[in-house]
């Protein structure tokens, strides 16, 4: 017995209401399913695939531009016409022109001759204390820590986003040639190139474009143009932070929501589940379900079902406590009487006597079991009517062969069964031998309340989506506010000089339950003259109509 106590209370562990906030998995699930599509939105915004190209793009024209202004101006100023081996650039004026032309800009520019050597550089000075290189200074650090740590942490993820894609190398070797630049040979064969590549130390965007030098449309050589990346990139990034900050603000906003709404689904359904736990545990006095119809949703619907469940638990508890007193009730009257039998049976030496009492106990015995017979279909009942499928029944045939069944058996002087029948086989939805026990029973009390050689009247008729029986007969009817009473458990009003215990008075009980479980309806009423006489008791039955 300590055993099933302890699984019950383990058992009830589940489903005791206790998890609430975080712990909450339904909270989780519709936070993770809100943030998780709002992530996945906001990795696509960030890719910002097609706005970096079109900032590339617009860089590398603005290149172009300035590599054809570039090579013009050499074309045109640093060449020397030699008569004898032609034009060829000229290094020295070439430098001098290239330092001058790239001065107001922010690009770099080199010059390749006709053999692919170079010949000059815009990072590259030149005079007489020897040759200085030229580097740009990175900006002096303005931003903080923290803004030097979320920079380094962008760069980090962007470098390894599966987007970002991976460009040619750039490299500069010590001693530079065209043949370290495609671009630059595509330049000497008179085309234009363009290239997008990545410095190797940095990591940087490089942007490369050369421009053929020509001379009355003869190659004299090349221009290298190269310019930095940043200012795609961190424009880019610009864009990138704003999106970011956006997100993390309507991030903020969903979270809160979705806690809203987790919150309006999850406490409801734990307040319920407490309830319904309380209901399965609880002790004494009903349990109360949270009236939740208000919300107008399927919550308040769920809390509707609950309560009309628990209602109607509550009710079948009543009714089987009722039922269990009533029988107990009804079976102690015969086992009394058999008891004061047995007794005065034992004592009893006169054999007319004993006769007599052996009478006394086979009529209760007979009772007995006639009254247990009838308990067991009642208890029965419930189960077998809501396991079983309503099905269509031809309620005009069945009410034809339980007449003809009653005309075959008939004793003589019984009463006479008379059937008024619509068209039509007048099909019901129910479960057909149950109906078939209601009209028996119907006939059968109407039949022990008829005079001999009396006439029970039975109409079956449709009305719209019902099907109406009335069954009535010529007997004395029912008393004066008895009219619900007859349907109630183990009442018995029955014809006068009918042998006492002959019916256990669930006949009715048992009609009204089966009908009642069929969605319909049956009443009694008392028949009258027009003087007000009473003639006899009608009972209707009223089913619906099959489809």
């Amino acid at each position: 017995m300590a055993s099933d106590t302890a699984t019950a209370t383990t058992r009830a562990k589940p489903g005791s209401g206790k998890r609430s906030g975080w712990r909450s998995p339904l909270t989780r699930r519709i936070l993770a399913v809100n943030v998780l599509a709002l992530g996945l939105l906001g990795l696509g915004l960030l890719y910002l695939g097609q706005y970096q190209a079109s900032l590339i793009s617009t860089e590398l024209a603005s290149l172009k531009i300035q590599g054809q202004i570039f090579a013009a101006a050499l074309g045109e100023g640093a060449v020397l016409a030699n008569p004898d081996e032609g034009e060829a650039l000229i290094p020295e004026l070439g430098r001098q022109m290239m330092r001058r032309l790239v001065e107001p800009t922010s690009t770099r520019a080199r010059l390749f001759d006709l053999t692919g050597d170079l010949i000059a550089d815009s990072r590259v000075l030149r005079g007489p204390g020897g040759v200085v290189q030229v580097n740009d200074l990175p900006p002096l650090e303005t931003e903080g820590v923290v803004e030097r740590a979320i920079a380094a942490l962008y760069g980090w993820v962007v470098m390894y986003l599966p987007w970002q894609g991976h460009s040619q190398p750039y490299v500069e070797k010590p001693v530079q040639t065209a043949s370290d630049y495609p671009e630059v040979g595509a330049a000497l064969a008179g085309d234009i190139a363009s290239a997008v590549r990545s410095d190797e130390e940095s990591n940087d965007l490089v942007l490369v474009v050369a421009v053929p030098v020509q001379r009355y449309k003869e190659v004299l050589g090349a221009v290298l143009i190269t310019s930095g990346g940043g200012a795609i990139e961190l424009a880019v990034r610009d864009v990138r932070f704003e999106i970011l900050k956006v997100f993390l603000i309507v991030l903020a906003v969903t979270t809160a929501l979705s806690i809203y709404l987790a919150g309006t689904i999850v406490r409801p359904i734990r307040r319920l589940a407490i309830a319904a736990e309380g209901v399965r545990h609880g002790r004494g006095a009903r349990q109360a379900i949270p009236d939740l119809t208000g919300r107008g949703d399927e919550i308040g619907d769920l809390s509707e079902a609950l309560h009309e469940m628990t209602n109607a638990l509550w009710q079948r508890m009543d009714a089987i406590e009722s039922f269990a007193a009533d029988v107990a009730h009804e079976i102690k009257n015969p086992l009394t009487s058999l008891r004061s039998a047995i007794e005065t049976a034992a004592r009893v030496e006169d054999p007319v006597k004993q006769k007599k009492l052996l009478a006394i106990l086979r009529e209760d015995v007979q009772r007995l079991d006639r009254l247990i017979t009838d308990i067991s279909d009642a208890s029965r009942l419930d189960a077998e009517l809501s396991r079983v499928e309503l099905e269509p029944v031809p309620l005009g045939r069945m009410l034809e062969a339980l007449i003809d069944v009653h005309q075959a058996t008939a004793a003589e002087g019984a009463p006479r069964l008379l059937l008024t029948m619509a068209d039509g086989d007048l099909p019901v939805l129910g479960i057909e031998s149950r109906l078939g026990q209601v009209f028996r029973n119907l006939i059968a009390n109407a039949v022990s309340f008829s005079p001999p050689h009396g006439t029970i009247h039975i109409q079956a008729l449709a009305r719209g989506a019902e099907v109406v029986v009335l069954i009535e007969d010529e007997g004395p009817g029912i008393p004066e506010g008895k009219l619900g009473a007859i349907f109630e458990r183990f009442y018995s009003e029955r014809p006068a000089g009918e042998k006492f215990g002959t019916h256990s008075g669930l006949g009715l009980s048992i009609s009204k339950q089966i009908v009642d479980a069929h969605h319909g309806a049956l009443h009694a009423e008392n028949r009258c003259d027009v003087d007000g006489t009473i003639i006899g008791a009608r009972f209707v039955v009223t089913l619906p109509r099959a489809s």
